[in-house]
């Protein structure tokens, strides 16, 4: 794919990368081999790896005209808040289409989308073509009210999104040339096929969230755009044991591998992506597919907001305190 579309800036690179030497001996690796990429300090509104995919989905907005940014997602989507942000900064009216109902009292990211102005439309209890089926009729009426409307793209997961995390993992690539393995949570999957454009299929571990059907076929969509017209790779590393009961659900696994991150390094995950991100890390380090003496890095996307509206892991949250008073 030729990148000759429109980028604009929205944060500060490089995001730094830091060592995790406790975290690496609780695992059983050496404690030079884990290092944390730390996407989820990205300083725009509240931080996290939407930023790098909306600076080429908003440029691309712009060059077009655009006014409005209207997106998509689930209630506690890190996508939509940040486009809200986005929008901010540009100065762009913001339009979210959300999945469900409103419950009355904003938390997590919901807060923070009415903080940032951003304005919600929502769609009910509706499965992801019943979504888009909304997204369409909203973009439909902002047009009609000559609103220049510019669909980005659920969870900025495009072929042009993309190019965001083609930067980003060169940008890692200049920070760790002797990188092993990257560790990704796989979402709408534009975060792991930039980075597998960036550093090649063996060197990216994608750990699937839940967040499409088939993350499989998502993730071959976007590769066969961003490496054409060369071939795609055949299909990159990918993990679908960490879902659980769903996208929302917290597990077992999931629930130690944040409580060993934030005991072990300070490190907070939250409970959709990076938590099962780690998760997936904790596995593949037992099952032999990550061995110590390789450079391993954990891409920590961000998301923390999410954890303040994810009822189930603020509930366990406080049993692990309550168990914890002196």
């Amino acid at each position: 794919m030729h990148e000759e579309h429109r980028k604009v800036t929205l944060a500060s690179w490089p995001t730094p990368l830091e060592p995790a030497p406790r975290l690496a001996r609780a695992l059983g690796l050496g404690p030079d081999d884990l290092w944390i990429k730390r996407d989820g300090l990205i300083g725009l509104g509240g931080g996290g790896n939407k930023v790098r995919k909306l600076e080429w989905t908003c440029g691309q907005a712009l060059a077009e005209g655009a006014r409005t940014l209207v997106t998509s997602g689930a209630p506690q989507s890190n996508h939509a808040r940040l486009t809200a942000a986005a929008g901010a900064r540009l100065g762009m009216d913001v339009v979210l289409v959300l999945a469900g109902e409103p419950t009355g009292t904003a938390a997590g990211n919901l807060a923070l989308d009415g903080l940032l102005g951003a304005r919600v439309v929502w769609a009910g209890a509706v499965d992801g073509a019943e979504l888009a089926a909304v997204l369409d009729r909203v973009v439909a009426g902002l047009r009609e009210q000559d609103a220049a409307p510019a669909l980005i793209p659920f969870g900025g997961s495009s072929p042009v999104g993309a190019l965001g995390y083609v930067d980003g993992g060169r940008e890692l690539l200049a920070q760790a040339p002797d990188l092993a393995t990257a560790v990704v949570a796989l979402g709408s999957g534009g975060t792991m096929a930039g980075l597998v454009r960036a550093l090649g299929e063996d060197r990216v571990l994608g750990v699937h969230c839940g967040a499409v059907a088939d993350p499989g076929h998502t993730l071959d969509l976007l590769l066969t755009e961003l490496y054409a017209p060369s071939p795609a790779p055949r299909r990159p590393r990918l993990r679908v044991d960490q879902v659980g009961a769903g996208y929302s659900r917290l597990t077992e696994p999931v629930t130690e591998a944040v409580l060993l991150a934030a005991r072990t390094e300070g490190l907070v995950l939250d409970p959709v992506y990076t938590g099962r991100a780690m998760a997936g890390l904790v596995a593949a380090v037992r099952e032999g597919e990550i061995r110590p003496g390789d450079r391993t890095v954990f891409v920590h996307t961000g998301g923390l907001p999410g954890l303040f509206g994810h009822h189930e892991a603020l509930r366990r949250a406080g049993e692990v305190l309550a168990a914890r008073v002196m």
